[in-house]
């Protein structure tokens, strides 16, 4: 009880007041598989400096991308991020301030937005952004609720091997609704948007010429998702689609394990009153000076909550920040260049492996990261290849294996990796 502070007549009142006989009762729709049986297998309280030894220790046990060969993407990716951009976000200025609900002692917070969005249109090729989103699935998801808000329909189409976290996420959100549904289906009238991830989750890159022709045949939005936002640096800019959606964590943020990460969403500037989130403009203040506002609130201490179109975070200011230092570094032809070193390393990469006898290049196309057939389980295959000090890629079902590489790739990891599996193949 040390760590609880209710006592147990404060709890018993708590669950009076919720109609509830006991905490158990709170958890009745968790299933029964993902209870621990008993109490978790964790060691005894221990003194501050034990503590520390001890996880400490394992910490020690992670094996992080630095550390040998990795060749792991499937969303998230490992990039170089210049040393500026941590002492930039780090600046007190920035790195304390929560969100600018007053912006006349913001407007270097509502700059850096504005900045952010400018690059996100650019990269997209659509005529707005906002302020940046949780991350690239609920981004995908909110696009979604948007498509269905504005065509006031209820059906969701898949088009392309979507991410399947990012599917989960939109049959999460679409799931719940009365009368929605979220299929690889041919769109039909009743369709509210066509998802395109490109490139998709086995590394292909997909026109949008085609997919805009179903679109506007079925009266549906076109919605592209991109995973890796520095295939934009190379690949045609998705500005034919409705909506622009996905995860900037390439660009300024480490994966640290997961998170936290970036959403960026665009759109055309039609259906900018149903984007979520919020979006900063740029104005004159009375002396004819430069400013900026926030032009677009969604949230529902702005208007009134059934016409609130604000998510579970209406935007990752620090990640977002992180981004727009990045991009700032890098200019145009940094990015592009960014780009081509990917692409290149992923080239080889294919070359190296192609050459393994037994290894087959799946993809005819794609841009840092493809899939292989192996001739044995991709999973025991990634195992073996982690006892090697070597993170060999994201094991699919079956022999597939989809492996990655980037700027971060040196030649001589991808010689380690097509000499260790000529071993254990």
């Amino acid at each position: 009880m040390r760590y609880l502070p209710q006592t147990k007549n404060a709890r018993e009142a708590m669950l009076a007041a919720v109609g509830s006989a006991s905490v158990d009762d709170l958890y009745v729709d968790v299933p029964k598989g993902a209870f621990i049986d008993g109490l978790a297998d964790l060691p005894l309280h221990q003194g501050e400096l034990s503590v520390e030894r001890t996880l400490s220790a394992y910490a020690g046990q992670n094996h992080a991308a630095p550390d040998g060969p990795f060749f792991l993407g499937a969303g998230v990716y490992y990039h170089h991020i210049p040393a500026s951009v941590d002492y930039v976000i780090q600046r007190s200025e920035f790195l304390t301030a929560y969100t600018p609900y007053q912006p006349e002692i913001a407007q270097g917070t509502l700059q850096a937005i504005f900045e952010y969005q400018t690059f996100v249109s650019r990269l997209t090729g659509q005529d707005v952004a906002n302020a940046s989103m949780y991350d690239g699935s609920t981004a995908c998801a909110e696009g979604a609720l948007m498509a269905m808000r504005v065509t006031k329909r209820s059906k969701v189409v898949i088009g392309t091997a979507l991410h399947p976290h990012y599917r989960s996420v939109l049959e999460s959100y679409v799931g719940n609704l009365e009368g929605a549904s979220v299929s690889d289906e041919a769109a039909d009238g009743g369709t509210a948007c066509v998802i395109v991830q490109s490139p998709d989750f086995f590394g292909r890159p997909h026109a949008y010429e085609g997919w805009r022709k179903v679109c506007d045949e079925a009266g549906a939005l076109l919605i592209v998702v991109v995973t890796e936002v520095v295939s934009l640096g190379l690949l045609p800019v998705p500005g034919m689609a409705d909506i622009v959606c996905g995860e900037g964590q390439s660009i300024g943020m480490p994966m640290s394990f997961g998170g936290p990460h970036l959403g960026f969403f665009a759109c055309k500037e039609k259906y900018l009153r149903q984007m979520p989130g919020r979006l900063c403009g740029m104005t004159e203040d009375a002396d004819g000076s430069r400013g900026f506002v926030l032009t677009l609130s969604t949230r529902e201490q702005h208007i009134r909550r059934d016409k609130a179109t604000s998510n579970i975070c209406t935007n990752q200011g620090l990640c977002a920040l992180a981004f727009t230092v990045h991009m700032s570094l890098l200019g145009e032809d940094g990015f592009k260049g960014l780009a081509r070193l990917n692409h290149e390393a992923a080239c080889r990469l294919a070359d190296a492996l192609g050459a393994v006898s037994g290894v087959e290049i799946e993809n005819d196309a794609f841009f840092n990261e493809f899939v292989v057939r192996l001739p044995k389980p991709a999973a025991q295959v990634v195992e073996d290849l982690a006892t090697c000090g070597i993170i060999g890629g994201y094991a699919l079902e079956g022999n597939r294996l989809l492996v990655c590489a980037t700027e971060m790739t040196r030649d001589e990891d991808i010689a380690d990796l097509a000499q260790t599996l000529r071993e254990i193949l």
